[in-house]
């Protein structure tokens, strides 16, 4: 098939490679532009785009696809770009941008959506992340025909994939990745074909962009609320705590029960040991566990690491 392809991170790359290896004829990549990162912030391509230059495939970056927004000169451009493609489809996966009714309607079967979740349930941008962090058992994949809503258009397939215990979005993106891949190859082996399935009414949720601002650390949160918390921010953005001057990282941690005693009678907040297997302190309810951190410019240490330069002593008390 003609195939137009439209993603940006690591997540996109693995469907644009398994569409690319079962011979379909790729007539152009969208991506987002590139954007500055690292710490000296140099512009870096996306992984979709490095892939698409790998294999000598034409590459669209637009800031935006409205016709009347800030780019219009680029929105145009890739109007035009799209009509003369003749697509049959256009395979959508984490793009970032939104797709305006003329896209929707260029290709000969529309737009497919390969969605990191099991709709209704978390439509938006951070499927994984909310997942993992809402404590949820299961996800999966949903392939959908794209419409003007947000995540809301016909289901077409879907596979559930179990979160593990130990799961952070980095590992679960991973997993999630290998079947939308799989999917997206079945479903074009089916366009035209499919019965389209309306997604309830009953069980929406949204999982809103990820903001730095969620990192900090609460500690009048339960401590299993604050470890899956952990886990969704791996890789992005981290869960941070303040120790004095110092904004430490939290990479790994795990809830624990304490004897009433030692745990839910102490203020939030309270260092209660400090030992090399790691940190534990007192939440709004439970003990949390740190296992893993990084300093400021530093790299990840565990919990034996860390504790040598580590000042602090048991009753000391972190704040929210």
């Amino acid at each position: 098939m003609r195939v137009i392809f439209a993603g940006t991170p690591e997540f996109a790359r693995s469907a644009l490679a398994a569409l690319h290896a079962e011979g379909h004829q790729v007539v152009g990549v969208f991506t987002q532009p590139d954007r500055p990162a690292g710490r000296g912030m140099k512009l870096q391509a996306s992984a979709v785009k490095q892939f698409a230059l790998s294999k000598g495939l034409t590459l669209v970056q637009p800031h935006s696809l409205k016709l009347e927004g800030k780019y219009p000169d680029e929105a145009n451009a890739a109007r035009t770009f799209i009509s003369n493609a003749q697509a049959d489809v256009m395979v959508v996966a984490a793009y970032g941008l939104i797709l305006p009714q003329w896209v929707l309607d260029a290709p000969r079967y529309g737009c497919l959506n390969i969605h990191a979740s099991l709709l209704p349930r978390w439509r938006g941008a951070a499927p994984i992340h909310r997942a993992i962090e809402a404590g949820d058992a299961q996800t999966g994949v949903t392939i959908m025909q794209m419409d003007a809503g947000l995540d809301t258009g016909d289901m077409l397939l879907e596979e559930r994939c179990p979160i593990s215990p130990h799961d952070t979005t980095a590992s679960l993106q991973d997993k999630l990745a290998v079947i939308g891949a799989r999917m997206i190859v079945n479903a074009l082996s089916q366009a035209g074909h499919f019965k389209p399935l309306k997604q309830p009414l009953a069980g929406v949720t949204y999982a809103h962009k990820i903001e730095k601002a969620e990192a900090r650390i609460d500690w009048t949160q339960t401590a299993q609320v604050l470890a899956q918390r952990v886990r969704a921010f791996d890789p992005f953005p981290g869960m941070t705590w303040q120790w004095g001057d110092e904004v430490i990282k939290v990479w790994q941690a795990h809830a624990e029960s304490w004897p009433l005693e030692n745990s839910q009678r102490n203020e939030p907040g309270t260092l209660l040991s400090v030992q090399e297997e790691g940190l534990r302190v007192a939440c709004g309810e439970g003990v949390l566990c740190l296992t893993q951190f990084q300093k400021a410019g530093g790299k990840r240490q565990a919990a034996a690491d860390f504790v040598r330069s580590f000042k602090g002593q048991a009753g000391d008390v972190f704040q929210s």
